[in-house]
């Protein structure tokens, strides 16, 4: 093993029990399965007999299970109703080990859920046809907006980092990031952001972890696959955001990473490009980059690792993790 490597693998070994704080919006992820042998006579429908169904966290609650998987003690700060959606994400964190008491449950907000409808005929591989989305606005009450300050402030002295995931459903409010932000940097503790519609939102993080299309939206440009293209976007972010550093994930053609006053750093994808699902990929991703900086990684190294870690979760179908010893595994192979 060469010395990068081993460099790599140090720390990955640190991760345990690292306390990260993860902001954002979580939501239920909920999969209906059924078996169709027959269309229906009151419309040209498939008929679907009901088989079981299943839950798992999406959104930060799938860079909390990621960031658990990999050893580390996260903890979420959002907003969830107090509903059965919310009440069955508590029970997953709980019985993840994942602690919940700075979640916030609000009798106005429905929790955020996306139920996919998945059928077939018996004793064949299930295909989804149908994803039902309930979605909301989280209140931006005072009484909501002093409950996340406060939790956030608690963040700020006891965990290691900071992870923001918007999926913009506003738990993470633009007026409460900028008011806690200037202590983050204070404690020198990073602030990784994955936002998907509000990435300009969010100025000064240590990073940011946008995919194509998201930047692609943000600066309203369509991406050309040619380095002096990638480097300018790459200028064009930084200066916009402000963030040290930009981790630009591209599926099967890698990352590009991003660094003020550095070349950009081009990584292949690692592993096959023929690609299962890119589903929650980007969680494993900031999870990892966020890791690596809490153990003293370099902004290269925590891209490297997470590159590795992307590499893993895309070969599998659905929201998947990564634990160390697979991580390390992809290192060393």
């Amino acid at each position: 093993m060469n010395k990068e490597k081993k460099s790599l693998c140090a720390l990955i070994d640190g991760f345990a029990g690292k306390s990260i704080a993860v902001w954002g919006d979580f939501i239920l992820d909920e999969y209906v399965y059924g078996n169709t042998n027959r269309v229906s006579r009151e419309a040209p429908v498939l008929i679907l007999s009901y088989n079981k169904r299943e839950f798992s966290l999406g959104g930060g609650g799938n860079a909390l299970l990621n960031l658990k998987a990999l050893g580390a003690a996260p903890f979420p700060i959002g907003v969830i109703g107090s509903d059965t959606a919310g009440k069955e994400i508590i029970r997953i964190l709980k019985s993840k080990g994942i602690p919940t008491d700075f979640l916030i449950q609000e009798k106005t907000f429905s929790t955020p859920a996306k139920i996919r409808i998945l059928a077939g005929e018996e004793n064949t591989r299930k295909q989804q046809i149908l994803r039902i989305d309930r979605e909301g606005r989280v209140p931006n009450t005072t009484n909501i907006r002093i409950k996340l300050v406060k939790h956030l402030r608690y963040a700020q002295e006891k965990a290691n980092a900071l992870l923001i995931s918007d999926y913009n459903y506003f738990n993470v409010k633009e007026n409460i990031y900028k008011k806690i932000l200037p202590d983050f940097k204070k404690a020198k503790l990073p602030v990784a952001v994955d936002s998907r519609f509000r990435m300009l939102s969010f100025k000064q993080s240590t990073v940011s972890t946008p995919n194509e299309p998201e930047v692609e939206d943000a600066l309203k440009i369509h991406l050309v696959d040619e380095k002096d293209n990638l480097k300018k976007t790459g200028s064009r972010l930084l200066k916009q955001t402000g963030a040290e550093a930009i981790l630009l994930t591209r599926g099967s053609k890698g990352m590009v990473l991003f660094v003020k006053e550095k070349a950009p750093l081009y990584i292949p994808v690692h592993g096959t490009t023929d690609i299962v699902d890119v589903t929650g990929a980007g969680d494993t991703v900031i999870s990892v980059f966020t890791l690596s900086l809490t153990v003293g990684g370099t902004f290269s190294q925590a891209a490297s690792l997470a590159n590795y870690a992307g590499g893993l979760v895309v070969m599998k179908k659905g929201t998947a993790t990564v634990d160390c010893k697979k991580l390390k595994e992809a290192v060393v192979s």
